[in-house]
């Protein structure tokens, strides 16, 4: 179980930090790259269902509590590791 746990952190991190630097390269035309709007496309489903819960919020708030909504997945499946890692020993 510790061995799935770790992969599953690593995978879910790494794709976070690939859809963050996707998010800074296009918003701020880093590299070359054109200015695209929809950068920070990857961060929604990442970020699922936290994203969706951000209707209430103002506008300029949304881009940067969508881009930290990933990170709440993160440490949820952080927690949930440690909790099943100690419930065996």
């Amino acid at each position: 179980m510790a061995f799935l746990c770790k992969w599953t952190i690593r995978t879910v991190g790494a794709c976070y930090l690939v859809a963050l630097a996707l998010l800074l390269i296009g918003t701020f035309g880093l590299f070359g790259q054109e200015r695209d709007p929809l950068s920070g496309v990857f961060l929604i489903p990442l970020g699922l269902p936290w994203v969706s819960l951000l209707d209430g919020v103002s506008d300029g708030l949304k881009p940067w509590l969508a881009a930290l909504a990933p990170a709440i997945n993160l440490f949820i499946l952080m927690a949930l590791c440690r909790a099943f890692s100690r419930k065996k020993a």
